[in-house]
């Protein structure tokens, strides 16, 4: 019997965003397809807050799909009765309230919970958790327009709750702060200020839970220098093609490329990654950045607590990397999800494992 599965498109903030989902949303579907396991539907939200349920996630399908109330979609959603919803929003409703929905539905969904989407969203938050941990976080502080940091520089400017390294400069001169905090806050009520981490490396670890347990997969390192790139932005990440679709820049391997298992950083960076899956209260897979100082040392920087199972998702292409291939890493997940569904409300704890 095939399990219907529900994927969670679009945006309910931004063009932009919903692009970006349908981009890795469109991919995931393509690369995950298996008639004899899955039936695919496909859930997409527009900025408007409509609803619509294209047979694919081409313009066209989009453009002709009927568009609907969020009322009469839910009434949509109970008649199709899906087994799981794989959310693949971006925007911070589509990883808070929307995932929200689908528990109050009691529909199980792959990723982490709503509140722990919540508490990550906000990257001050998220510090001070998994610093509470024993994880070394950066010295920093959050300001509003106005406002006047007190660390000394050179610090780092960001959103505090944006992502794709909008609006992230680093100021080194008491001059250039002004700037740097109307940028953050083109995409935030408030900037997180942090001191700014000299420069080793940077990495990015993802951890994925099977049978309970953490599954530490190798590290992706991020093509930084200490005269030349000191900090990564958003141009690092994402751009768009002179016909206008999105193009994921951070895939590029001149820009991003796997550690070795056997590198010194990778145990070191493993130990706090776990730390933080728990601390957080993580499931079914995380993702972390690291700032690695001279000395070898990790110091956390942010959570980015989803993927979409797209051949160019991090997570996916990690997994790859351990041998995992993207059909096994998806069922892996689907699989998680109807276990937890199972077992919401225990007090289990995944066990870890390196």
């Amino acid at each position: 019997m095939t399990l219907r599965v529900l994927h969670l498109t679009g945006s309910a903030v931004s063009d932009f965003l919903a692009d970006l989902s349908r981009l890795y949303a469109a991919d995931c579907l393509e690369a995950t397809a298996d008639s004899e396991r899955y039936d695919f539907h496909i859930a997409y939200v527009t900025p408007d807050l409509l609803w619509r349920f294209p047979v694919d996630l081409s313009q066209a399908a989009i453009s002709a799909a009927a568009a609907m109330s969020v009322g009469d979609a839910i009434r949509h959603i109970a008649a199709m009765a899906p087994g799981v919803v794989v959310p693949q929003m971006f925007c911070v409703p589509g990883m808070t309230s929307y995932r929200s929905l689908f528990d109050v539905l009691g529909v199980p969904f792959v990723g982490n919970r709503p509140e722990v989407m919540a508490l990550t969203a906000n990257k001050a938050h998220a510090k001070a958790v998994v610093a509470a941990a024993g994880v070394l976080v950066p010295a920093g502080e959050t300001v509003r327009r106005g406002d006047r940091p007190s660390l000394a520089l050179p610090v780092v400017v960001k959103p505090v709750d944006g992502d794709n390294s909008l609006g992230v400069t680093l100021v080194r001169a008491p001059h250039e702060f002004a700037e740097a905090l109307d940028a953050a806050l083109e995409h935030s009520d408030e900037a997180l200020v942090e001191s700014f981490v000299q420069l080793g490396r940077e990495v990015r670890c993802g951890i994925i839970v099977r049978d309970g347990e953490l599954i530490c997969l190798p590290l992706e390192e991020y093509n930084v220098d200490s005269a030349t790139k000191p900090i990564r932005n958003h141009d690092d990440k994402i751009s768009r093609t002179g016909g206008g679709e999105l193009n994921l820049v951070a895939k590029d391997s001149t820009r991003a490329w796997m550690v070795a298992l056997d590198d010194p950083i990778t145990r070191r960076v493993w130990e706090v990654a776990r730390q933080c899956h728990v601390a957080l209260g993580c499931r079914h897979y995380s993702l972390f950045d690291f700032r690695i100082d001279p000395s070898g040392q990790p110091w956390f920087l942010e959570a980015g607590l989803y993927s979409s199972f797209a051949r160019k998702s991090v997570i996916s292409m990690m997994a790859k990397a351990a041998g995992i291939g993207l059909d096994e890493l998806f069922e892996t997940a689907v699989r998680e999800s109807l276990r937890s569904s199972s077992f919401r409300g225990s007090n289990t704890s995944p066990k870890m494992m390196r």
